[in-house]
């Protein structure tokens, strides 16, 4: 997810369908403000970060195998230093790899803090022209902005890459990356966990009003969703936002859907830019996110470029 627009999210409280599963995807019930620490099965763990009042960055995950630890998005340099804090409260196992789900800054800048005790970066074959150009530019802008965390760390990037799938399995524990196509962006990856369904996603299914679409292709990334869903999926641990169950794919999807729909609707319609995003409907998505369709200007802009190809 691009930080420049992960901005804000409004805080609903949300009553009793809310609560009622722990994996369900309710209606606005994030608590932006809170990081949490979720062992979903045993030696299996996600990390919800916060994203107010400051956003701190994705969700990330972990998985203990008998002899080494995976880590699930490399996160910020200052929240790598976190997670590997967390990790050591729980094994002494080293941490061998850490997977990029995809380059964006808030997932994979914190490489550095896992070579440096010796893990190694892995990323799927698609995302590496995305590392060597949009993500190094990135991190050199933060060295700027963010000079007290980023200081004189030096730019990490994957030196694994794998085509289509790579799995971890030592005979306990069994991990897949998988990479389905162009969704968030041109390299996403998921980690999928088939003995226990658990299925990391990164920024390609999120829960709330993260999606940011500068580097997607929806068409695209509806048929990663859809591919994603064929999977026995129990639970999703997203890139951002809360835990969830299987349904967020259809929500993430109808997302795109619906926007694609109404874009092209309004194309057919001859109406303006400006009035499509004037006039843009989507009462589901509010009530999913707790934010109006109509906020998110930077992805009507991004579709109408898709459909009418002007999008550069």
């Amino acid at each position: 997810m691009n930080r420049k627009f992960a901005s804000r999210l409004v805080i609903f409280t949300f009553v009793a369908a809310a609560l009622a599963s722990s994996f369900t995807v309710a209606r606005a019930w994030f608590i932006p403000t809170e990081t949490k620490v979720h062992e979903l099965a045993p030696g299996v763990f996600f990390r919800k970060a916060q994203t107010e009042p400051t956003f701190t960055g994705c969700n990330q995950g972990w998985v203990i195998f008998k002899d080494y630890v995976v880590v699930i998005d490399a996160n910020f340099p200052n929240q790598a230093d976190e997670v590997i804090k967390l990790i050591r409260q729980r094994t002494d196992k080293p941490i061998r790899f850490v997977f990029d789900t995809h380059y964006h800054g808030d997932h994979a800048d914190g490489n550095v803090r896992y070579t440096e005790i010796g893990a190694t970066a892995v990323a799927s074959e698609r995302s590496r022209p995305e590392f060597d150009t949009k993500g190094v530019d990135g991190f050199e802008r933060s060295k700027e902005t963010r000079a007290e965390e980023y200081g004189e760390l030096k730019y990490e990037k994957p030196s694994i890459y794998f085509p289509h799938r790579i799995v971890f399995d030592d005979g306990e524990q069994r991990m897949e990356l998988l990479h389905f196509g162009h969704a968030h962006t041109m390299g996403d990856a998921v980690a999928w966990l088939p003995k226990q369904g658990i299925l990391f996603t990164g920024d390609a299914c999120v829960n709330g009003a993260f999606n940011y679409t500068g580097d997607s292709d929806t068409a695209s990334w509806i048929t990663v969703l859809n591919a994603m869903e064929e999977l026995p999926v129990k639970k999703i641990a997203p890139g951002h936002g809360e835990l969830a169950g299987k349904d967020l794919i259809a929500l993430q999807r109808r997302y795109f859907v619906e926007l694609r729909a109404y874009v092209q609707k309004a194309i057919d319609g001859k109406k303006t830019l400006a009035e499509m995003k004037a006039e843009i409907d989507l009462p589901f998505y509010k009530e999913w996110t707790g934010v109006d369709a109509k906020t998110r200007e930077e992805n009507i802009e991004h579709v109408h470029g898709e459909l009418t190809g002007s999008k550069k």
